[in-house]
């Protein structure tokens, strides 16, 4: 146990093991950020998405881009 114990303090206190658990930090912040926004807005984004494959799918499959359907 002594010697994890020794590990853990070495590695807290190499200016590496420091820097590195900011950027793990940060890390942390910003997927829970982009976890937040995306459940946030999902509904919308959901209904967008769908809106947008309708309209390429539309447009996709005309055949004749003149028509009065297309």
């Amino acid at each position: 146990m002594k010697a994890f114990v020794a590990k853990v303090s070495a590695f807290a206190r190499e200016e590496d093991g420091v820097a590195l658990s900011e950027y793990l930090v940060l890390l942390g912040l910003l997927v829970g950020g982009v976890i937040g926004a995306v459940t946030t807005v999902g509904g919308n984004l959901s209904t967008a998405w769908t809106s947008w494959g309708t309209f390429f799918t539309n447009q996709l499959s005309c055949v004749d881009p003149t028509a009065a359907t297309c």
